[in-house]
């Protein structure tokens, strides 16, 4: 029977050409879509864990309670001992400090009075050590536009944006002020060795990098830090072992005190739950949107094939073949077409996804007021998903389709078979 029916799809190609382009075309859309929304979750993942949340994260009580503000005077003591611990009951994690803080960029001029100004975001992390762990993280040699890495105390990244803003370049030496863990003052100069672009309008537009050792020195910071976070080794992030892991780690460590350790995942970050789970549920939403919108084209399509299958139908019916059988062919027809369709549509679908993985879309023009921390080189995510993700609303919309204009067939009258005969 299948066969059979394959033979007369592909022999009968004015009443199968127009099922197999809208099914190809249905599924290329939701193939590239869904690789579109899983290159975007990785974006928003990779950006906010780099810079903001990691994968998991240490910080106090009384920091996690207004972590907007990045409170250094709530920061976590005693340090070494806690990263100590933390790497011996969670080895599968790589640990990391940072230190965050904020002031005023000075930029004298060879008199020493000041010739710019501007507001600026620190991101203080481990730049010296040999590892380079936190280099490697933030991938600071990459972004890399002019100059070259700090090496000794005293030296500084800004970003580009920031750079050209303030006319600053390479070799310039610039002064920070800024506010220690105490509340006073403190003001230190720093020579420029180098420009970065992230490629993160957030960031570009005013952040600079410096070694911790140079941070906790400035803002009086001995053996403290803003906060800890966790990296999966191997780089990939794992949703439901991040939030067992801080489970964990608070039900063992209940908190004292302001100053007492707290472990949260990325999820509980910057809102980031609400936007993991739109794009969690984003297939199933684009799904059901193809396969109404496909359903209805092609049970249109059916009902007009229907019409010029009359004869055919009332010849199988007049010599005995049941109605069930007769609708039954029809739906496996349909499916037939929908796994030819589907085929078709997924290979388009996935070499467009896989265009769009390598070159990207450039949105920066769009993004120049956006306060969200991502990469502004969107990239598409061909995954294993992608190669059957497009055959469940292809499928599913040929077989409705068929269904649904398909029921005609027990509408049909013996009676009218002779009379559709003789025409």
């Amino acid at each position: 029977m299948l066969i059979f029916l394959l033979k007369g799809i592909l022999r009968d190609k004015s009443r199968t050409h127009f099922p197999i382009i809208i099914v190809s075309s249905g599924v290329a859309i939701t193939v590239l879509l869904f690789c579109w929304m899983q290159g975007m979750r990785e974006n928003i993942i990779s950006s906010n864990a780099r810079f903001q949340t990691g994968h998991i994260k240490v910080i106090s009580k009384g920091y996690w309670e207004i972590a907007d503000q990045k409170p250094n005077d709530l920061a976590l003591f005693d340090t070494q001992i806690l990263l100590q611990q933390l790497q011996e009951n969670y080895p599968n994690i790589d640990f990391t400090e940072r230190i965050y803080f904020g002031g005023l960029l000075d930029v004298p001029d060879e008199n020493d009075e000041s010739i710019e100004q501007g507001f600026f975001t620190g991101i203080g992390c481990d730049i010296f050590s040999k590892t380079g762990f936190d280099s490697k993280i933030l991938e600071i040699q990459r972004s890399l536009s002019k100059g070259r890495l700090p090496e000794k105390k005293g030296e500084i990244l800004v970003t580009n944006t920031f750079a050209n803003q303030l006319k600053i370049d390479v070799g310039k030496t610039i002064t920070l002020i800024s506010s220690t863990i105490n509340g006073s003052l403190t003001i230190m100069n720093f020579q420029v060795v180098g420009k970065v672009s992230f490629g993160i309008p957030t960031l570009d537009k005013g952040a600079i990098i410096v070694d911790i050792s140079d941070v906790k020195a400035m803002l009086d910071m001995s053996g403290a830090t803003s906060e800890i976070f966790g990296f999966f080794k191997g780089g990939y992030f794992n949703d439901k072992l991040s939030i067992d892991i801080a489970t964990d780690f608070n039900k063992k460590n209940i908190p004292k005190n302001e100053f007492s350790p707290i472990m949260v995942s990325l999820r509980e970050q910057n809102e980031l739950e609400e936007m993991l789970y739109l794009f969690d549920s984003s297939i199933g939403i684009i799904s059901t949107i193809f396969i109404f919108v496909m359903s209805l084209i092609l049970w249109n399509s059916g009902l007009m094939n229907g019409i010029r299958r009359y004869g055919e139908i009332g010849v199988r019916l007049a010599i005995g073949e049941s109605k069930h059988k007769v609708y039954f062919s029809m739906i496996l027809e349909s499916m037939s077409i929908g796994i030819i369709g589907s085929i078709l549509g997924t290979f388009i679908g996935v070499i467009l996804s896989y265009y769009l993985q390598i070159k990207g879309l450039d949105v920066s023009p769009f993004m120049k007021d956006s306060s969200m921390l991502v990469v502004s080189v969107f990239r598409a995510k061909v995954t294993l998903e992608s190669s059957y993700i497009g055959f469940i609303p292809g499928t599913i919309a040929t077989i409705l389709g068929a269904g649904l204009s398909g029921i005609g067939i027990y509408q049909r009258k013996t009676a009218q078979l002779f009379k559709e005969l003789e025409v």
